[in-house]
């Protein structure tokens, strides 16, 4: 077969929501909802973007299981997520519907459940918005088994620096990535310095323990996908503490 008409044949096998797992990169998990019929309790989260419509993530994303958040490195990664009608729970999902999120909070193990729940360790699963899960799910069905691949991001517009922190403690989130969609390595440069290797702090924020107020600041990134760009000059020596720069630049893989 070749292999745009096996890729089409498997595309129809997905349609008819009977997609076995591991074919084509699919992976079998779970999936439930939180956050209100809007989105708005999905706010803020694990990765520390806050208002999800200022970092460019917007309604359609999920909060990942401790096996899939990875310590917060799989923060702002895209994932497309099918209902999985070969396994018990399908009657509650919606035959042959996608819907891609980012991923932007963590859902936590309750420990209070055997081998702490849903989000407990070894388990896949998305806490998704409800917005983005009744696109794929019944609101009656509560839980539905899914299949789920990672998938390159879109954003719109330029990657975004937050920029928290103090005087000589400096905490930059960095949002609306594409490509990838997650942070490998990151790095700050003032007026007067060199580039300075940051470190993950939590999440998406990154630490640099170095005086740079007063200073302009440049940023380079290099994505979880292995793409690097330098951001100069994104904040002016007048940057304040809370205040998000935007760029014109942007991850394509």
């Amino acid at each position: 077969m070749a292999p745009r008409t096996m890729m089409l044949a498997l595309w129809g096998v997905l349609a008819a929501s009977t997609v076995v797992a591991g074919v084509a990169g699919w992976s079998p998990g779970t999936a439930t909802f939180y956050g209100g019929s809007d989105g708005s309790g999905t706010m803020g989260g694990a990765c520390g973007y806050g208002n999800l419509y200022s970092a460019g993530y917007g309604v359609n994303n999920a909060a990942l299981s401790q096996t899939l958040f990875n310590d917060g490195a799989s923060c702002g990664q895209c994932y497309t997520i099918t209902c999985d009608g070969s396994r018990s729970g399908s009657q509650y999902c919606k035959p042959g519907n996608t819907v891609t999120v980012t991923a932007t909070n963590l859902c936590p193990p309750n420990y209070g459940l055997p081998n702490g729940g849903w989000c407990g360790p070894g388990r896949p699963h998305f806490d998704m918005s409800q917005p983005s899960w009744e696109k794929i799910g019944v609101v009656q069905g509560g839980i539905i088994p899914v299949l789920y691949q990672q998938v390159k991001c879109s954003r719109s517009g330029g990657v975004r620096f937050n920029i928290a922190g103090s005087s000589y403690f400096l905490l930059v989130n960095i949002q609306n990535l594409g490509g990838s969609g997650s942070v490998g390595a990151a790095w700050v440069k003032g007026t007067n310095t060199g580039w300075i290797q940051m470190s993950r702090n939590w999440g998406a924020n990154w630490q640099a323990l170095s005086g740079l107020t007063g200073q302009a600041l440049s940023f380079a990134v290099t994505t979880t996908g292995g793409q690097y760009i330098q951001f100069l000059n994104v904040a002016p020596t007048w940057w304040q503490f809370g205040q998000t720069y935007s760029t014109n630049q942007q991850f394509y893989y």
